[in-house]
């Protein structure tokens, strides 16, 4: 074993469950890198995934933000154009920005649609579906309101979906933050979690959480913290 994991091994109670703040604390402790580490969480719910009323899929800004700068693409037509402008976004456009889609050109982290332009970017769906780009009502990526979804982007807004196995991978920030900004990151992001729970989901719901940082160890965090404010 590394030495990172003998020391991990040492701190981390593989049957303990942790309170949030204790948990980032531990992380804090046996980082060793030089890079500021991403901190993630990975949350298995207690859902059919190969059912399509079960998807769990939705959005939240983190009040602490990601720690990342992302480039927001919006498409729009008329006035629309202006005001995705003006509020911010890297990208805008309508046809044009379609066209460059169709050719490769993807250098942007979230893309935003007006309900009008949907007919029109159907045609790219193979191309921006696998890489999560797709424009989706659910995740608030469709909207006439450009302004407020351009700057909740900006802010530190995330999008998430659980996978093929019923998991939700998300980051929710930097190791560097303050221990109490990773912890509200982390409630914000179970609580809608929570609030998106499937009403034909039965059961346990959270049947598991970790966080972990892109080195660290991954540790278990106990359910009923977050439970308990539902």
């Amino acid at each position: 074993m590394s030495r990172r994991m003998v020391e991990a091994d040492k701190k981390v109670e593989k049957n303990k469950l942790y309170k949030t703040k204790e948990a980032i604390e531990i992380l804090k402790e046996l980082k060793k890198t030089k890079f500021d580490e991403s901190v993630e969480l990975h949350i298995h719910l207690g859902i059919d995934p190969k059912q399509s009323t079960q998807i769990v899929r939705s959005s939240c800004v983190l009040p602490a933000g990601t720690g990342k700068t992302k480039k927001v693409c919006v498409l729009a037509k008329g006035e629309k154009v202006k005001e995705a402008e003006e509020s911010g976004a890297d990208y805008f456009g309508s046809e044009d920005i379609i066209e460059k889609i169709s050719k490769g050109w993807i250098d942007f982290d979230v893309l935003i649609a007006t309900p009008d332009m949907m007919k029109d970017l159907a045609k790219l769906g193979k191309v921006l579906g696998p890489k999560g780009l797709m424009p989706n009502p659910k995740a608030g990526t469709v909207t006439n309101d450009l302004k407020k979804v351009v700057e909740e982007v900006k802010k530190g807004r995330i999008e998430f979906r659980n996978d093929d196995y019923g998991i939700v991978h998300c980051g929710v920030g930097k190791i560097s933050f303050d221990t109490e900004k990773l912890v509200e990151n982390v409630k914000t992001l179970l609580e809608t979690v929570i609030k998106a729970k499937p009403s034909q989901s039965k059961g346990e719901y959270l049947k598991s959480i970790f966080i972990t940082t892109t080195m660290g160890p991954s540790i278990k965090l106990d359910s009923n913290e977050f439970l308990k404010k539902k």
